[in-house]
């Protein structure tokens, strides 16, 4: 399946949910939990293990904490944490996976590949395909 194809199974159901998601409206996290919000896409769960609420939303500390399974993931974070959240997501059974630039590197892709997923990397933010607006 190429990126596009990849992106439009991405988008065409949720739940989902972003992991790296922040209250501070500068940094990508919160931009793409918001972009999520204008396009109408819901549920959307934010995902921050030191956070109980961002954008009137409940905040949860992973994956595995949210009211109900999660079908696609942006990860915005750094990668030696998106490590982590590959394997969390690989062990519910999460396949529908965006790594927004700057959270994936080698080491991330190959973990991605051990675990025998396939995520959107290294192409176009979620940001720039949904038309987030300031």
């Amino acid at each position: 399946m190429n990126t596009n194809e990849r992106i439009r199974e991405f988008l065409a159901a949720g739940p989902w949910a972003v992991v790296g998601a922040t209250s501070e409206r500068s940094k990508y996290g919160n931009k793409v939990l918001r972009c999520y919000q204008q396009s109408g896409k819901a549920p959307v769960y934010p995902i921050n293990p030191r956070a109980s609420e961002i954008e009137g939303l409940t905040a949860y500390p992973s994956l595995s904490a949210t009211p109900e399974p999660v079908r696609a993931v942006s990860i915005i974070t750094p990668p030696k944490i998106t490590e982590a959240v590959l394997t969390e997501a690989a062990r519910l059974g999460i396949t529908h996976l965006w790594l927004q630039p700057g959270a994936e590197n080698e080491t991330v892709l190959a973990r991605a590949a051990e675990l025998g997923l396939e995520p959107i990397a290294g192409g176009p933010c979620l940001l720039v395909v949904l038309g987030y607006r300031e």
